[in-house]
């Protein structure tokens, strides 16, 4: 028993802390894929009852896509440049990856907005199964975007604070596999949404 509370007092070494954390955000990406996996599979028994308004996606999600996939390369911009050691131009990077997910969710809610003036709401008499599926879907993917957002402010504080180094940048990488599985995702949902119509 001595033994045990030894052991668990010894701080933890920066691999055993790495692997933990990796750990815990894959499990956490795995939650939040099958989250989403279940909605699209509710979306296409849902649409095979036969009464299923079809309408067109707003331009803007066309545009919040392309803002996300930029982001996405100006993530791995932030990764290759903390592998080169370049503490300058750092915070640049990783402020234009976060300029980029706030000008997706702008889009968000400007596609939002179109679908209430084509009359498609997320609830009420006037609400469409179809309709309510591309809210929720957009808007659940959004609060994870703003939780990436969250975690991005972080990284740009601690690399204006110059706290990484090519061999310190665990938050960057975590944060960056959080960002890119957010892109993967939205652009599979974006391509569902688009051919399931």
């Amino acid at each position: 028993m001595a033994q045990e509370l030894n052991m668990a007092q010894q701080p933890m070494t920066p691999e055993l802390k790495e692997k933990t954390r990796k750990f815990l955000l894959w499990l956490g990406l795995i939650s939040i894929g099958m989250m989403f996996a279940g909605l699209t599979s509710g979306y296409i028994v849902r649409r095979e009852t036969g009464t299923w308004l079809k309408f067109d996606l707003p331009f803007s999600f066309w545009i919040s896509t392309a803002f996300i996939l930029m982001s996405s390369i100006t993530m791995n911009w932030s990764v290759q440049l903390i592998r080169k050691n370049d503490l300058k131009m750092l915070p640049n990077a990783v402020l234009t990856t976060f300029l980029l997910g706030v000008g997706f969710g702008v889009c968000q809610f400007v596609s939002w907005h179109a679908l209430i003036s084509k009359n498609i709401y997320l609830t009420g008499s006037e609400s469409s199964a179809s309709g309510s599926y591309l809210y929720i879907i957009s808007a659940l993917h959004l609060c994870h975007i703003i939780g990436g957002l969250i975690a991005l402010g972080v990284v740009f504080v601690k690399s204006v604070r110059k706290r990484y180094a090519s061999d310190n940048y665990l938050g960057i990488k975590l944060c960056a596999t959080y960002w890119h599985f957010l892109d993967g995702l939205w652009v599979y949902l974006f391509l569902f949404m688009l051919i399931m119509r």
